[in-house]
């Protein structure tokens, strides 16, 4: 009996170690906002494997903080993980990204071709679609502006100068002021030597900025973060850029006067340009240096597929990319996913920004900000010098 057990012993000692080096370890970063969709849709994909043990752990993680710790110290990049197509270029050229797997033409099938143009680069899919919101428009209060009165910028601070209003958009911050560059015309592209090119110094760029300017002096302008948009909207605020993301906190805000549209046109050396805005998507990659490279591809699938930007939709009224999740009843009816799709044919992919333009151009419209009677060629000069530095 006394070999028995201690031959039951010896195997159990023996069998724990291979157990553990049979669990497959992965960790995933998600937005925080996103956590507990992210804890669940990993709890089901762990039951559709019974057959596999998992070990995943998952942590909080924003899409801009993701790029900033990749760059810190890219080894510690999660195994799956959310981000911005805006991030896509530098997570491609640094190695980081494995190239969807096995449900390649699935996932091109299934999800818009905006999307799947935005997980691209130079012909390789690299990244699995998850939402197709990742843009900007005009939320209004529907008891101070009219849906004519939103068609003008002009028409917009008049209407809110003679109601003791403020019209809100964070100028310092690339990701909104570049629609005056792109109303005018400018691009933002990657040069032959593979860096950030603008031409935001032209003479198109010039009139932009006058045109930047102009706005952020009005006497109804105001500027700050989300928090600022939120709290005022509806009380000193009547209008305000922002994305869907806010959407759910605009609709409490609002209530029977919530609006939402495409942004409205701008004065441009004397005459209307359409306001331009960035156009693009969030998505998961899966870590190049995974240990477990096929696991986390069919992670990556699983947290993008229909139901689960069924579920993101309803969760936090984010927009599918996902082509059958797109006709979701409640998903069509959406004012601001129907003010997004509204702004789209003015929209520039943002796939191919760097993480060079954004520090540049915060500093830029925090020059507007600040009222500096600067001559416009030089801030735009040092802008876009910067950018390619």
């Amino acid at each position: 009996m006394k070999r028995l057990i201690l031959c039951m012993v010896l195997c159990a000692a023996l069998a724990t170690p291979a157990l553990a080096e049979e669990a497959i370890q992965m960790t995933v970063w998600g937005s925080h906002e996103d956590h507990a969709l992210l804890a669940s849709l990993i709890w089901e994909f762990k039951q559709s494997r019974p057959d596999k043990v998992y070990d995943i752990s998952l942590e909080a993680v924003e899409e801009p903080e993701l790029w900033r710790r990749y760059l810190q110290d890219p080894e510690s990049l999660a195994d799956v993980f959310a981000f911005a197509s805006d991030q896509l270029l530098g997570l491609v050229k640094g190695g980081a990204l494995l190239p969807v797997g096995p449900s390649r033409d699935a996932v091109i099938a299934e999800n818009t071709a905006t999307s799947v143009d935005s997980a691209t680069h130079d012909g390789v899919l690299y990244a699995y679609p998850m939402t197709e919101d990742n843009g900007y428009f005009l939320y209004y209060d529907g008891s101070v502006l009219t849906g004519a009165d939103v068609e003008s910028l002009d028409s917009i601070l008049a209407k809110a100068e003679a109601s003791g209003k403020k019209v809100f958009m964070d100028v310092a911050n690339g990701w909104y002021l570049a629609s005056f560059f792109f109303g005018a015309g400018c691009r933002l592209y990657i040069d032959e030597d593979g860096r950030q090119g603008s031409d935001f110094d032209s003479d198109a760029g010039v009139a932009a900025g006058e045109a930047l300017r102009a706005f952020a002096a009005h006497p109804s302008f105001v500027s700050g973060n989300d928090a600022t948009l939120v709290s005022g909207m509806g009380d000193t605020i009547c209008a305000g850029i922002s994305g869907t993301w806010n959407a759910s906190a605009m609709r409490r805000k609002l209530g029977v006067n919530y609006r939402a549209c495409k942004l409205p046109t701008f004065t441009l050396s004397g005459e209307q340009a359409q306001m331009g805005s960035f156009a693009g998507t969030k998505l998961i990659g899966v870590n190049a240096s995974t240990a477990f490279a096929e696991e986390a591809d069919a992670l990556a699938a699983f947290l993008t597929n229909e139901r689960a930007q069924i579920l993101r939709y309803k969760v936090r009224s984010m927009g599918p990319s996902n082509v059958q999740a797109g006709g979701f009843k409640a998903v069509e009816e959406d004012a601001a996913l129907m003010a997004l799709r509204e702004q789209m044919p003015f929209g520039v992919n943002s796939k191919n920004v760097t993480g060079s333009f954004w520090e540049p151009a915060k500093a830029f419209g925090e020059a507007i900000m600040s009222g500096s009677d600067a001559d416009l060629r030089t801030l735009l000069d040092a802008l876009v010098s910067s950018i390619r530095d």
